[in-house]
């Protein structure tokens, strides 16, 4: 290589185009500092301490923002969850099946139920099914309500994840099993399935935080005071104080909840894509 080729090209206004790019890149730093600094200096930070963190208001919340709506909120989180991917395991199932009418019937639910709000299947579910069945109970009071409405989103969009893994397992894997003798069922069980749950561990584990958030809309089921979940909980406590802090604590509680799940699920991504190497 000659001098003239490892020389960088210079641009018409004198600078290289790394120093340009140098350049540019601490400006666009600096205007992101000067706005930080000019917010900052514009706010009104007693005020906004008054109203948002407030500690006498905020001690006031523990142990039962705990106990009560920190508990709840992972009890519908996880009922919910399981609801979902047993589910969510069968609609795939039929998505996937050869008799035709499973197909229609998984693909018209998925089709519904994602694009339905939540909002809506919580309403079906608590005034719905009552009004549709006189003398039904849905089992397990408003566990059992949260957790069938949280569970019949969440199979609509586990079902496709599961399906996705499904196909993601080389066919020659279920051609081999079968030529072992097992059965279609068999080795769907044995072979295909633990290998498509592997596949699927990391978007399981982000419908898990999504699951946890949506968990909030339980109020919508006119649940007591021991059966509220963290939004609930800081609604009525604010109501109750005059003060916001108790909504800032309770989203902070979230936070213990769904940053944990989060990074666990980059971690397991990011091995599924070291494996895959």
């Amino acid at each position: 290589m000659t001098a003239d080729q490892a020389a960088p090209v210079a641009a018409p206004g004198g600078l290289s185009r790394r120093a340009r790019r140098r350049l540019s890149l601490g400006g666009q730093y600096g205007l992101f500092i000067v706005v930080v600094v000019l917010i900052a200096s514009l706010a009104n930070w007693p005020q906004l301490h008054t109203n948002f963190a407030n500690w006498s208001v905020a001690k006031t919340l523990f142990p039962d923002i705990i106990t009560v709506g920190l508990r709840n909120t992972a009890v519908y989180t996880a009922v919910g969850f399981g609801i979902g991917l047993v589910l969510g395991l069968v609609i795939a199932l039929m998505r996937l099946s050869p008799v035709l009418p499973y197909r229609w019937f998984a693909t018209g639910y998925i089709e519904m139920f994602r694009g339905l709000p939540l909002l809506l299947i919580f309403i079906f579910v608590g005034v719905g099914v009552p009004l549709a069945f006189p003398g039904t109970n849905i089992p397990g009071g408003a566990v059992g309500q949260a957790g069938l409405a949280l569970g019949l989103a969440a199979a609509a969009y586990m079902a496709e994840t599961i399906r996705a893994g499904i196909e993601a397992v080389p066919k020659g894997q279920l051609e081999a099993a079968r030529s072992l003798g097992m059965s279609q069922g068999r080795a769907m069980r044995s072979i295909i399935l633990p290998q498509a749950f592997r596949i699927i561990i990391p978007p399981l584990t982000n419908e898990l935080v999504l699951l946890c958030k949506d968990s909030s809309l339980v109020l919508f089921l006119g649940i007591t005071l021991e059966q509220r979940e963290l939004t609930k909980f800081g609604r009525d406590l604010a109501g109750q104080q005059g003060n916001t802090t108790p909504i800032i604590v309770a989203g902070i509680c979230y936070l213990i909840i769904t940053i944990p799940l989060s990074l666990l699920a980059r971690r397991l991504e990011a091995r599924q894509r070291r494996e895959q190497r």
